[in-house]
């Protein structure tokens, strides 16, 4: 009895060994695949991790690659702005000088036109009495074959018409000159010079005195008759 017993605890023993060794081998293959599981999904996680940290760094970096490019631009704006404004400022100096220049040649081309023609023509002793247009006056007067005693009364006509201004304009009637011409581009038959040649116009004024009057004095008397000649 102790033999079949002992015979059957052996037996016992041994399938519970088996059957704890089995058990145990089961519990500890799950223990294996729950780490290697907790292993997997830290490994997961660590990778997640990793790849978001990546974005993120991309994302700072693409962020100060953007602001680094938009201060770059706005400092090149800005310097262009410095730049077309010298550029503009430069331009309106220039135009101004330009303008100035055009206008100071206008002005001068202008005077040049109006400046006073100088006669050059010989003036005889006796007309040394005189002086300015007046002495001129005198010199052409007897150069057109007229005595020196007619000279009073064409320095009266004269001075009455004009005041020996070669320049005197009435605005009222277009009279022009020393001989108050009317118009006075009439005096254009005797030369282009008229408005500035004291010479040209008091040949004109000589010249149509002698076709209607004859002599100063003529013409003299007739504008104290009449108020003109």
């Amino acid at each position: 009895m102790s033999r079949l017993w002992s015979r059957f605890g052996v037996r016992g023993v041994a399938v519970a060994l088996l059957l704890g060794g089995v058990g145990g081998g089961y519990y500890l293959g799950e223990d294996r695949k729950a780490q290697q599981h907790s292993i997997e999904a830290e490994s997961a996680f660590d990778a997640q991790q990793a790849e978001w940290d990546l974005i993120r760094e991309r994302h700072a970096a693409h962020l100060r690659a953007t602001a680094e490019q938009r201060a770059a631009e706005a400092e090149a704006a800005r310097k262009a702005a410095q730049v077309a404004k010298a550029a503009a400022e430069r331009a309106r100096k220039a135009e101004e000088a330009a303008s100035r220049k055009r206008e100071r040649e206008k002005q001068e081309k202008k005077e040049a036109e109006e400046a006073t023609k100088p006669y050059t023509g010989p003036i005889p002793a006796s007309c040394n009495e005189y002086s300015g247009n007046r002495k001129i006056g005198c010199a052409l007067l007897l150069d057109r074959g007229f005595a020196l005693d007619e000279m009073p009364c064409l320095d009266k006509l004269f001075t009455k018409e004009s005041g020996w201004n070669h320049k005197a304009q009435n605005r009222s009637t277009g009279a022009y000159g020393i001989p108050q011409a009317l118009p006075g581009n009439k005096m254009a038959s005797v030369g282009s010079d008229w408005k500035t040649s004291p010479a040209t116009q008091i040949k004109w004024g000589l010249g149509y005195i002698k076709g209607r009057y004859d002599t100063p004095c003529g013409a003299w008397t007739y504008f104290q008759n009449e108020g003109f000649y």
